[in-house]
């Protein structure tokens, strides 16, 4: 209300000389938003990738480190020992690691009952874990994903026979598998890596189909065969890259597994024979001598442990990396 004979611009005037100062009041009692300086937010790639640098976190360096020196073992191993692997003494059977009465640095982690170094036998022993391990998965990778691909575009009686045989294969223990195999073809590596590809590439083939069914009916996918794409061409060029970084994923957990159950398999007797040198060959001999020797046992137990928790710790992070549902983009 204005008094009474005032004109109506000096009411407007006062108006204006309001103080304008006092910021309003906000719900909730939240501060205003201030504006990005740069005038645009980071991208989610950036962003994804700063988290990334963040969670590189000691373990992975660490199982990172692991899994090279392993992968040096196998390559040269020449350069980490002199000893033999396969050659012992018997004057210097069961002598204790250096820094335990009766040790000496000429062998570092002891001998087995044989006079073999210890150390020298775990470093050649990771060539055949590792050619084993790595040979198995990528040719249970290969089959397993050929036959998700036929089984996942093709349909009908592919998908029948294929995922028939894959249920037949889950439903068959491995340990009997590898029994049946040596009987046939006798033990040895090549027996052991025919065992694990036979039951390792049913989780590709199953995966692989999986992935491929939710993506059939995609456009891309539909866009492809209105151009007159062939079904090859449709697999290689557009589903099977969708699919690897998951693949990838698995390749590399299935990896750990292999290297389990080749040490199982040549513990067995199955796999790697004496006197070559292998971790599961040196358990099995270790065993009955576990309370007087124990460092022939435990250190070849050590080095299965550390790589296959590297292997796995590795996989998880790329898992992480990989996955776009945990990226949050």
């Amino acid at each position: 209300m204005t008094r009474p004979g005032s004109p109506p611009s000096a009411h407007r005037s006062q108006r204006r000389e309001l103080p304008t100062s006092r910021t309003p009041d906000l719900p909730y009692g939240r501060p205003p938003e201030q504006p990005n300086p740069r005038g645009a937010e980071r991208p989610n790639a950036l962003v994804f990738l700063s988290k990334r640098r963040r969670q590189v976190t000691p373990g992975l360096l660490t199982a990172a480190a692991i899994l090279l020196i392993v992968v040096g073992w196998a390559v040269t191993p020449q350069l980490v020992t002199s000893a033999n692997p396969v050659r012992g003494r018997l004057m210097e059977n069961f002598q204790p690691m250096a820094g335990l009465a009766g040790g000496s640095l000429a062998h570092p982690l002891g001998t087995d009952s044989l006079g073999r170094d210890v150390l020298g036998r775990i470093v050649y022993g990771a060539r055949p874990s590792l050619i084993v391990g790595g040979t198995a998965v990528v040719l249970a990778g290969f089959v397993g994903i050929i036959a998700g691909l036929l089984a996942g575009y093709l349909g009908r009686s592919w998908d029948l026979v294929l995922m028939g045989a894959a249920d037949i294969q889950l439903g068959f223990p491995f340990l009997l598998m590898a029994i049946t195999l040596a009987a046939i073809f006798g033990p040895g590596l090549r027996t052991a890596i025919l065992a694990l590809v036979l039951t390792g590439w049913v989780p590709y083939a199953r995966l692989t189909r999986a992935e491929l069914l939710s993506m059939r009916e995609q456009q891309f996918v539909q866009a492809g065969q209105a151009m007159g794409a062939s079904a090859l061409r449709v697999m290689l060029r557009h589903i099977l890259p969708n699919v690897a970084p998951t693949l990838m994923v698995v390749a590399t957990f299935s990896f750990a597994q292999m290297i389990i159950q080749e040490s199982a398999l040549s513990f067995l007797g199955l796999g790697i024979q004496p006197p070559q040198p292998s971790w599961g060959v040196m358990l099995s001999d270790a065993r009955s001598y576990l309370m007087t020797a124990w460092w022939a046992g435990v250190f070849p137990g050590v080095a299965i442990v550390a790589t296959v928790l590297s292997v796995n710790l590795i996989g998880e992070h790329l898992r992480e990396v990989l996955d776009p549902r945990l990226r949050g983009l």
